[in-house]
């Protein structure tokens, strides 16, 4: 406890099964408050304590929190999901926060790397979310994947002095690496005959298209941060930089997006885990009422 949020666990239902979670509960007349929705394999203390530490954070800024544990993780019962089937999940965590701060009349979802995926494909179905906060959405197809470390993998290392010092020293194996650039490339083409065949029903749709659909139905404000030490982040610039439809859409949602240059996958550092805390907060702070 503090002078201005109590910690209280929340054990709520789901589909028949009990989820965990601690409600970081503000005693004030807020109208928005915010649901962590956790990446996996991952539960509600994050790694680094990352998801404890930006909860108390915002609790002291007077905006209350609710982070819980998905079905099948942490201390919640069940069988583990997917990050793409836990929209039940999240709207019985919404209905915690909202019927706990009976003030509250709009919740964000912040979520981290597939936890941004889960939350962009739930929040166009729950008119009680405003925003949505997305640290490194997960956009990873293998086509994807291959054309990531291509271009911010193969390309880097070619331009470092260490690469063209193991060449020259005799150390460089050209058999092996050839055969890792020719099976990412076959990785890429082979992905993208599967795609054009694929039925494109919304089950089989690739996960961009799946997230894409979702923003274009939300009708709030997004605030995307991304790291610049992250493969996850470089194929969502690559992504919405091979796709008119994706740049198109984030402009038409006036999408803010925000760099962490130095930032690695999880913010991991105490400076890079601030910078998020104190982004977060200030867009919250600012969302339209």
């Amino acid at each position: 406890m503090t002078e201005s949020f109590n910690e209280i666990p929340k054990v709520f239902a789901c589909q028949g099964e009990s989820l965990m979670g601690v409600l970081h509960h503000v005693s004030n007349d807020q109208k928005i408050g915010v649901v962590i929705i956790v990446g996996g394999p991952q539960y509600r203390v994050g790694s680094h304590r990352q998801f404890v530490l930006l909860a108390r954070y915002l609790a002291k800024q007077k905006i209350p929190v609710l982070r819980f544990d998905y079905r099948g993780m942490g201390d919640s019962s069940g069988t583990l999901h997917d990050f793409d089937s836990v929209k039940d999940d999240i709207r019985a965590a919404i209905d915690v926060l909202m019927n706990a701060q009976p003030s509250l009349e709009k919740v964000v979802l912040w979520g981290l790397c597939d936890a941004a995926s889960a939350s962009l494909m739930y929040a166009g179905s729950d008119k009680r979310v405003s925003g949505l906060i997305l640290l490194n959405p997960w956009v990873r197809t293998e086509a994807g994947e291959a054309r990531a470390y291509l271009k911010h993998y193969y390309i880097k290392r070619f331009l470092t002095k260490a690469f063209w010092a193991k060449v020259f020293s005799g150390k460089f194996n050209l058999y092996a690496s050839l055969r890792s650039f020719l099976s990412l490339t076959k990785a890429v083409r082979q992905s993208s005959e599967k795609l054009s065949a694929a039925n494109q029903d919304d089950d089989a749709r690739p996960l961009p298209e799946r997230m894409l659909s979702g923003l274009k139905q939300f009708a709030g404000q997004s605030l995307v941060i991304l790291s610049g030490q992250d493969l996850t982040a470089d194929q969502f610039r690559d992504l919405v930089a091979s796709s008119a439809d994706w740049r198109n859409t984030l402009k038409q949602k006036s999408v803010e997006l925000k760099n962490v240059e130095e930032a690695n996958h999880t913010f991991s550092s105490e400076n890079w885990r601030g910078l998020v805390e104190k982004m977060s907060c200030e867009w919250i702070k600012g969302l339209k009422r």
